[in-house]
């Protein structure tokens, strides 16, 4: 992923292209081109035929391709892009939307869950909604986590 991610912001970082749906000659672009002719995110038709499909993240009989959705590629390209770095002349302009705004998550949560993951959490992961509906197919009585959840995914 890191290496996809160099190649897929060198433009930008060499000021060639100011965003990644903007970048020649580059996957990412690809990848956002093709997203776009499908509304349903991460639907296996948003896939370009010519590049290695991204397969999710199931537990069991991964399909070939890369371990994340396609979205957390996007999502990942963004975030990453807008750091600005000294040793490079571009970066994403910040006065674009950034996705972790989008998303209505906190930074800190972020950078905590991303170094962290398995403190707050010892179970099922996601909104509490999501949480609820979960535990509700089995029958449980509470929502285990639901706190976490709450305050992580908003």
């Amino acid at each position: 992923m890191a290496c996809m991610a160099y190649v897929d912001l060198n433009p930008i970082r060499a000021v060639m292209a100011k965003t990644p749906e903007t970048s020649d000659h580059t996957s990412i672009k690809q990848r956002i081109i093709k997203a776009s002719q499908v509304a349903q995110a991460n639907h296996s038709k948003q896939q370009p035929s010519s590049l290695l499909p991204f397969a999710g993240y199931p537990r069991t009989n991964m399909p070939k391709g890369l371990p994340f959705r396609l979205t957390d590629y996007l999502e990942l390209m963004d975030w990453t892009g807008r750091i600005l770095r000294d040793d490079k002349r571009g970066a994403i302009a910040d006065n674009l939307l950034p996705i972790l705004e989008r998303l209505n998550m906190n930074t800190k949560h972020w950078l905590y869950l991303a170094n962290h993951f398995e403190s707050p959490f010892k179970g099922l992961v996601g909104s509490a909604y999501n949480l609820k509906q979960a535990c509700q197919k089995p029958g449980y009585q509470r929502t285990p986590g639901i706190r976490s959840c709450e305050t992580y995914f908003p």
